[in-house]
């Protein structure tokens, strides 16, 4: 047994019960990057000593007796655009080089005060948009792991780390979690502070997790839904029972509906007929609904609020360097400062009814089904994929998971997409580990 293989939840009661150490996890998890890290290149900044002597301060703690935190001992992976006072962030931008905050992030705090070991900072995109880091797809170097948290997703599924941080703007977790081929979770928008994460949009910006199961997920993610004063969108609310309500069995048989979204023309063929047999699979369970006309605005509109706020949150760097920004950013920023007021205006009022309607839709279903992404991740290391498949839930700020549960002809995964209606997180969780049995059962 590798302790680099094992999942958090199992890791934590090793811990616990005194079957292992977080030294003995942490080495075990460094011997996999240095045999991986040469090819998948997940790493923007590692310190094995430090992250060694965090673990030997973990088992200090729990030597003494001291309560420990629910993810005691526990290496995590964090995306670098986090604010991390032990280590560099440097947002993907050669503009950061060498920046070092004062402080922790809210994210990374939290995750402090539960006992993980902040195991390292993993590589991003060009600040968190479009233009690739060096990360290749641990199933096969000549792919994208996608982007922008694209370190993250690699890590994970390179056995690197048990856990990662990453964030979505687009399409930014659930895209990489398809193509690397592990679980990725992007809650409800506001579920999660901000606070101490590089800002691309307020009404966009999402930050989500890495995990090798649903338990995983909602493990960390319990840890870090909290209020912050100083994100605006998070608000004062019962602490979540994602554990709880995921190990519940449904009172009744899930219901899913099989959106196929108005992009579906751009899914690959075998992504489609993937889709379609596990539809047939489902029989009853399962019902095709087609989006009203109104979602067919929905690329539009993300475009219009995503281009605005990079123009807006984005423009220091444009006046420290706009030479040093990629022609792909400096696009985006430059179409942003054009963008109305009432255009933007416009993109955001469409939210609300679109959200009201998925909503009234899941009153009905348990979950939306949809993919993940196009279809496997391209070759070639220049792109990061489309995040055309994930840009609707990201708009309408509802969660999202995908699950990896589907191989491509070449042998690379291909993530399942389910959506929740806003809020309702635990729910969609429970959902996902009902659908994963339903479809393992079958094969």
């Amino acid at each position: 047994m590798n302790l680099a293989d094992l999942g958090a939840v199992q890791l934590v009661q090793m811990i616990r019960d005194g079957e292992t150490t977080s030294t003995e996890l942490v080495k075990a998890c460094l011997e996999r990057i240095e045999e991986r890290e040469n090819s998948v290149q997940a790493w923007q900044h590692l310190d094995p000593e430090f992250a060694l002597k965090q673990a030997r301060q973990r088992d200090e703690v729990k030597a003494s007796g001291q309560p420990l935190g629910a993810l005691h001992g526990i290496p995590v992976g964090i995306k670098d655009i986090f604010d991390t006072k032990d280590y560099p962030t440097e947002n993907g931008t050669v503009l950061d080089a060498g920046r070092e905050p004062l402080k922790d992030c809210m994210v990374v705090s939290l995750l402090k005060a539960e006992g993980a070991v902040i195991m390292g900072k993993t590589v991003t995109t060009e600040m968190a948009v479009f233009s690739p880091g060096k990360t290749r797809n641990p199933h096969d170097e000549t792919r994208t792991p996608g982007g922008s948290s694209s370190g993250s997703a690699a890590a994970v599924a390179s056995g690197m780390v048990p856990l990662a941080l990453g964030t979505q703007t687009k399409g930014s977790v659930i895209r990489p979690a398809s193509f690397c081929g592990t679980v990725g979770y992007k809650p409800t928008h506001g579920r999660i502070p901000r606070t101490g994460a590089l800002l691309l949009s307020r009404i966009l910006d999402h930050v989500g997790v890495f995990a090798r199961s649903l338990e995983d997920v909602a493990l960390i993610s319990e840890c870090l839904m909290v209020d912050d004063m100083l994100d605006p969108d998070t608000e004062p609310r019962a602490h979540p029972r994602l554990t709880e309500i995921l190990n519940q069995p449904p009172a009744m048989t899930p219901r899913i509906a099989f959106v196929k979204t108005p992009m579906w023309d751009q899914a690959d063929a075998q992504t489609k007929e993937a889709f379609a047999e596990i539809a047939t699979e489902l029989g009853e369970n399962c019902q095709e609904i087609t989006l009203p006309d109104e979602f067919g605005k929905v690329i539009e509109n993300i475009e219009t609020i995503m281009t605005a706020d990079l123009a807006r949150f984005l423009d220091k760097y444009m006046q420290r360097g706009a030479d040093k920004i990629s022609d792909v950013l400096r696009g985006m920023i430059l179409a942003g400062q054009s963008v109305t007021a009432v255009d933007y205006n416009r993109a955001v009022d469409e939210i609300q009814p679109l959200r009201d309607w998925l909503g009234n839709l899941l009153e009905d279903y348990d979950a939306v089904m949809t993919p993940a992404a196009i279809g496997e991740a391209p070759k070639g290391l220049d792109k990061t994929g489309d995040p055309v498949f994930c840009s609707i839930w990201t708009y309408l700020g509802v969660p999202a998971l995908s699950l990896p549960m589907l191989e491509g002809l070449n042998g690379m995964p291909i993530g399942v997409q389910l959506v929740g209606a806003s809020g309702d997180d635990a729910r969609l969780l429970r959902t996902a580990r009902w659908l994963i049995g339903e479809l393992s059962a079958d094969d």
